[in-house]
């Protein structure tokens, strides 16, 4: 069936394109600890959740004691799958995938409960291996990151998958019954037992963790995403977004000591985790701890790509998952804010002629940060005028943005709001500018100073860059524009000429007529 959004047309300008008529896809996930649906727009490179619901079902707990999962998680569990099949039936879900893991997997009754699954939900249910699990966790982090090169864990309720990826290529992966759940019950609830635990079963893990030295470790979990947020609260972190958050393993090793020897009550921000999550945090910890000891990793970082964003993106053709996940969204964005979605298209090449023409190098990374900040650039414009830059910086700093760290976004969200508030440093906002750090800053302001030229050119709208193109020559900045267009000289427009050349050291200028007729 089709989206309800497929035929959303976006008003304002005639050629503007409508949404794809793409259905929404959905993926349920029955987990150790929760059992979790979410709904996306549609499978793509970079899809948006439309819906996102877990229950903590607990399959998981005691099943290495027991053998079994207990009666009235699998009430639970059934009662939520039984609600999800409606979900899914109301939001017209073009395709469902469920899958079952390690509680499903390891349980006695399990094959009972994935028929009553089955029945409950209207859907063939997929039981995942561990080496299955771990495969989709690495793809996951694949289509999250921009060329993630370390070590991917996902720590579930039951298990934990370690496996290896190096830009698109996904090494043996490892799994180990070191799940949340799974360690509570192991150890009588007891954090040092658990500890020995772990250290007992991360030999297996030698060959993933002696390969992590000065890598970047992928934390996916909701465990490991509770910690993280606790963590960001301890700092008085601005941005709570999980995904790309990454923190440097010493500072982590030091707060994970403190959850794992502090009652969870006393902890800052605690009561923004669910009352059924905060046992199993100590137990994240224990496990983290130990990974950041024996890899030694260059930094973690959170993922909230794992399992069932690594299953959506190996359903894409190989071409699909070439695609930038970061510029996918950013052009999914463009297309559904910008007053003109060509005019962000044409931002890119008309800043891609100027940069070239300035000294100093660009980096890839920075290019592609660029090129996403041109597709977003407008999105802040049925604001108030005095809000169009706060408004900016809320839209790009909280987006559903993948391919992205935080600096990054702190880079696109800078970029964006100086556009509408003045490059000068001082307007900046500061939380902002620290999270994205002195080069990226500079490189927001060279962004937001370039806008600022663009806008009074086009207006915003397509096919006017094109005449009036942006260098750097003879030592100035030079901005050339027809004779027929002479009137579009004004003061205003020539001291953004200038503040763009103050930004890169240089004059600015305005030539009328010449090369650009």
């Amino acid at each position: 069936m089709g989206s309800p959004r497929a035929n959303l047309t976006l008003a304002h300008s005639a050629d503007r394109p409508s949404r794809d008529p793409r259905p929404p896809v959905a993926i349920i996930d029955i987990g150790s600890n929760s059992v979790r649906l979410v709904a996306y727009d549609g499978l793509s490179r970079a899809p948006t959740p439309l819906y996102n619901e877990k229950v903590l079902c607990g399959l998981g707990r005691n099943v290495l004691t027991t053998g079994r999962l207990n009666e009235d998680a699998v009430n639970r569990a059934l009662t939520a799958l039984g609600r999800f099949r409606v979900l899914c039936e109301t939001m017209r879900v073009g395709r469902v995938f469920v899958l079952a893991t390690a509680a499903a997997r390891d349980a006695e009754n399990g094959p009972d409960f994935l028929r009553a699954a089955e029945a409950a939900c209207g859907q063939e249910i997929q039981l995942l291996s561990g080496r299955r699990e771990a495969e989709l966790s690495a793809m996951g982090v694949i289509s999250g990151f921009h060329a993630p090169n370390g070590v991917v864990g996902d720590m579930g309720g039951g298990s934990l998958e370690l496996v290896d990826v190096r830009g698109t290529v996904v090494g043996q992966g490892v799994t180990m019954p070191l799940g949340g759940l799974a360690l509570q019950d192991l150890s009588g609830g007891s954090i040092k037992k658990a500890a020995k635990i772990v250290r007992e079963h991360m030999r297996k893990a030698e060959p993933q963790l002696e390969t992590l030295r000065g890598r970047t470790f992928y934390a996916i979990g909701g465990t490991w995403r509770a910690l993280a947020r606790l963590h960001q609260a301890a700092r008085g972190y601005p941005v709570h977004v999980m995904h790309g958050y990454s923190v440097e393993p010493t500072d982590e090793m030091s707060f994970l000591q403190i959850v794992e020897e502090t009652d969870v009550a006393m902890l800052q921000d605690v009561d923004a985790i669910s009352e059924a999550r905060r046992p199993l945090l100590a137990y994240g910890a224990v496990v983290l701890e130990e990974i950041i000891r024996v890899g030694r990793p260059r930094e973690v970082a959170i993922s909230a790509s794992g399992v069932r964003e690594g299953l959506l993106f190996e359903q894409l053709d190989r071409d699909s998952r070439l695609i930038d996940p970061l510029l996918a969204s950013a052009a999914e964005f463009n297309a559904l804010r910008a007053r003109s979605p060509r005019h962000g298209e044409e931002l890119i090449a008309w800043t891609d002629r100027f940069v070239a023409t300035l000294d100093g190098p660009e980096t890839a990374d920075e290019r592609r940060l660029r090129h996403a900040g041109c597709l977003l650039s407008d999105v802040g414009w049925r604001a108030h005028p005095d809000y169009r830059d706060e408004q900016s910086i809320a839209a790009i700093q909280n987006a559903a943005f993948v391919g992205v760290d935080h600096p990054g976004r702190a880079y696109l969200a800078l970029s964006v709001s100086l556009r509408h508030s003045g490059v000068a440093p001082e307007k900046a906002n500061p939380i902002l500018r620290s999270i994205a750090g002195p080069r990226l800053f500079e490189r927001a302001r060279l962004l937001g100073a370039l806008l600022r030229v663009a806008f009074p050119i086009s207006a915003g709208m397509d096919g006017a860059l094109t005449r009036a193109p942006l260098v750097v020559e003879d030592g100035r900045v030079t901005l050339r524009m027809p004779q027929d267009w002479a009137a579009l000289s004004s003061d205003r427009l020539l001291n953004r000429v200038r503040g763009l050349g103050r930004v890169v050291g240089l004059d600015g200028r305005i030539e009328i007529g010449g090369p650009a007729d």
